[in-house]
């Protein structure tokens, strides 16, 4: 019997030699695809569009020409502009209102008075001109930007090519004082040109002396498209973003979008969506036991208490936001029609969006960071395009969802990131919040002044702080 039993136990050794690494190769297989598809980098679909007037021409190929542009004014243009500032009509302030009810008129009639008798807008066209700007037409409507090419570079240096993209209510403008500081480092003291950056700087479409989208559902992903498609056109495979507000999203969803494309994406605003228990948890228990949930002592002071700073002082800086994202053109009418209306609107932002104290003042400590000419240049940049309305359609496009069904919602960020937390934002981001939706932090800096317009307010304590990002990535 045991002789008999010889040839079967070699006959099932034999299938065990073959059925065991066979199995084993299964189960391994299984795992490193288990692990692969752990780590598979998830993206946005980039997808197609049509923004141009009318249906989209079923034949011949987009013009992807690339055009000089001059901004250009005229004598018909400023006396429209006087004749509308002459006869404007005020209402007087509260006593001791200060910036309380929104843009003090009393200060209001003295930026007016400015604005007519000594504000120069033509030499404002010449400052605006001093960088290359040109036009292209992609996905049917024209797309304005500025190309600021270092005019010197270190042997051996490599240049890298930087988007940085602007919000709302701002523009291109806000970059003309950090732009020098990034194309020609070593002439401003900035770590002896090690770093030297091309800059693009394009208008979001609706915005400035981008056309304004002619179709309904223009979004940040398809702004983030079109800008990819930009940088494509522009001959650059792979670049770095930067940017802040609208600006912010915009360039994130490039990130997701195309991330072989992006090197790295510095922010000065986060947008973080995500809330839920692991949220809630870590606000409950942020101002008691921070280093439990990744907390900060400066996360801390600039969160709470947290009800005041996150709900009260945002709700009280949010209502355009509802407007925009609901009626948008029913506002914008009155806006488009009236230049003081439309200073007031704009200006007031840049009043209480760079300090949150200056709502306690009486002329909104505009001045005290900005001169006036700045400050009604960006104006006049949205008065002479018309585009304000175009402008604030960009929330409703954006805002009139439901923020967990967009097609960014669920995806990460997985490129090199750098954020740059200023301390008068609207809102604090700590790194740790941050961390749900950017999964590769290399940089993280609490900055020791400014807010929302970093660019346009902190050009140095911002340049720096790229640089510091962008040196880490390139050593990475």
């Amino acid at each position: 019997q045991t002789i008999l039993c010889l040839p079967r136990s070699f006959e099932y050794s034999q299938k065990n030699a073959v059925l065991v690494p066979v199995a084993v190769l299964g189960v391994g297989g299984m795992l490193v695809y288990w692990l692969r598809s752990r780590h598979k980098i998830k993206t946005i679909e980039m997808g197609d569009g049509w923004w141009g007037s009318g249906e989209r021409p079923l034949k011949g190929k987009e013009d992807e020409s690339i055009r000089p542009f001059k901004i250009e004014t005229s004598d018909k243009e400023i006396e429209d502009l006087h004749c509308r500032l002459e006869q404007a009509r005020y209402t007087p302030p509260l006593e001791g209102a200060a910036f309380h009810y929104g843009f003090n008129s009393s200060y209001l009639q003295k930026v007016v008075a400015y604005w007519r008798n000594q504000f120069d807008w033509r030499k404002q066209v010449e400052v605006l001109n001093k960088y290359p700007h040109f036009q292209t037409t992609i996905e049917g409507i024209d797309i304005h930007f500025i190309h600021v090419k270092p005019s010197y570079v270190p042997h051996g240096r490599a240049v890298q090519p930087l988007l940085m993209v602007h919000g709302w209510p701002g523009s291109f403008y806000e970059f003309y004082k950090i732009i020098p500081l990034l194309t020609e480092p070593a002439r401003h003291d900035l770590n002896e040109g090690d770093v030297v950056f091309e800059v693009i700087c394009p208008s979001i479409p609706g915005y400035g002396f981008s056309e304004a989208p002619h179709q309904k559902g223009f979004d940040t992903i398809a702004t983030a498209r079109i800008f990819h498609k930009l940088m494509n056109r522009l001959g650059f495979k792979e670049y770095y973003l930067q940017g802040g507000d609208w600006g912010s999203r915009i360039i994130t969803n490039m990130a997701q979008m195309l991330p072989q494309s992006v090197k790295g994406l510095h922010l000065n605003f986060v947008f973080v969506s995500r809330q839920g228990l692991r949220r809630m948890i870590s606000v409950m228990l942020g101002a008691y036991v921070p280093w439990l949930v990744g907390l900060t002592r400066e996360d801390v002071r600039r969160t709470y208490p947290f009800i005041q700073k996150n709900i009260y002082e945002l709700l009280r800086e949010s209502g355009y936001l509802h407007i925009q994202a609901t009626k948008p053109d029913t506002a914008g009418c009155g806006l488009n029609d009236s230049p003081v209306g439309l200073a007031a609107y704009i200006l007031e932002k840049f009043s209480t969006w760079t300090d949150k104290s200056f709502l306690h003042k009486d002329d909104g400590g505009l001045e005290s960071k900005y001169s006036l000419d700045e400050l009604l240049t960006n104006v006049m940049i949205y008065w002479v395009t018309s585009s304000i309305v175009s402008s604030m359609r960009f929330y409703k496009e954006n805002i009139s969802k439901d923020p967990g069904l967009t097609a960014d919602a669920r995806v990460g960020v997985d490129v090199p990131t750098g954020i740059a937390a200023f301390p008068q934002e609207l809102v604090h981001t700590p790194r740790a919040w941050a961390k749900e939706i950017f999964k590769n932090i290399i940089t993280y800096s609490y900055m020791p002044r400014g807010g929302h317009f970093a660019a346009f307010e902190e050009p140095k304590l911002l340049a720096q702080d790229i640089m510091r990002f962008v040196r880490k990535v390139e050593q990475l």
